[in-house]
């Protein structure tokens, strides 16, 4: 079985060799192989020729994680090769790029329409809510009717009293929250953290309940759990939730609610079918 060294320096020439010289601008002719020349990967990541020429002979030490980002950005890797180059170099993925989300694509939003009768939502780090069903406005909060900047979970969670009025045992759902939003934050990147560190502020500002809990430092999984919410039509609900990566947007998370009862369920659906398109 091949050592760590030997499959990424395998790995780097495969990806060296794929790539087109002229789509560089370099002349084409006279190349004994196929791709970029070693020297020219090495001139485009700022690195010395010697040091990536040991990186593909699989010698010298382990590359630091800017060397294999500038590679990365040298060899025009997509983000899943250079998520598989630092797990060959250094054995774990690179560190998130956080990217603002301005909604969800139209694939994603049909994945969400598709659950007619489980409310779903697609949220950001930062926990504005960029994507959600019929079934999420039925039941929770049709975003729609709200400004882009009002559609952040966080905001409505201390700042709405219709919201508060909504959610069973508010004080301990509220501090799950902020500790589930501290977690995804520092998972996000450095730009999630400038963005949250912001929101953070704002919020302290807009509710000392909220900056209490901050300054508590608790850190929870958003993985599943129970949402009870009051609904003024279809009453006491009882949902069951469970989150989700969004593969290739590290920035994005679903969540997807579920009735926890054959019960609850038939009231859900009846309320989704009464509400207009």
């Amino acid at each position: 079985m091949a050592s760590n060294k030997d499959s990424l320096g395998s790995y780097l020439r495969n990806r060296r060799i794929r790539l087109d010289p002229a789509a560089f601008g370099l002349a084409a002719g006279r190349r004994r192989t196929p791709g970029l020349r070693r020297e020219e990967v090495a001139q485009r990541a700022n690195i010395s020729p010697t040091w990536y020429t040991w990186l593909e002979q699989g010698r010298g030490g382990a590359p630091s994680a800017a060397v294999l980002d500038r590679i990365a950005k040298g060899l025009m890797l997509t983000e899943p090769e250079r998520e598989h180059l630092f797990m060959l170099g250094l054995g774990r993925p690179p560190e998130v790029r956080y990217r603002p989300a301005e909604g969800v694509t139209p694939r994603l939003q049909r994945v969400l329409d598709a659950m007619e009768c489980s409310p779903a939502i697609i949220k950001t780090a930062t926990w504005d809510v960029v994507g959600w069903n019929k079934a999420a406005a039925a039941l929770m909060t049709d975003y729609s009717k709200l400004p882009r900047e009002e559609r952040n979970i966080l905001r409505l969670m201390f700042g709405s009293s219709r919201i508060r009025a909504k959610r069973e045992d508010w004080s301990s759902v509220a501090r799950f929250v902020v500790g589930a939003f501290r977690a995804d934050v520092a998972r996000a990147g450095a730009g999630a953290r400038d963005e949250a560190f912001r929101l953070v502020e704002e919020l302290c500002r807009l509710s000392p309940e909220f900056g209490a809990l901050w300054q508590d430092n608790e850190v929870v999984a958003h993985g599943e759990g129970i949402k009870c919410i009051h609904h003024p039509e279809a009453g006491l609900l009882d949902l069951e939730f469970s989150s989700f990566a969004v593969e290739g947007r590290p920035e994005l998370g679903m969540i997807v609610y579920n009735p926890a009862s054959p019960t609850v369920a038939e009231r859900v659906r009846a309320l989704i079918l009464a509400k207009p398109e």
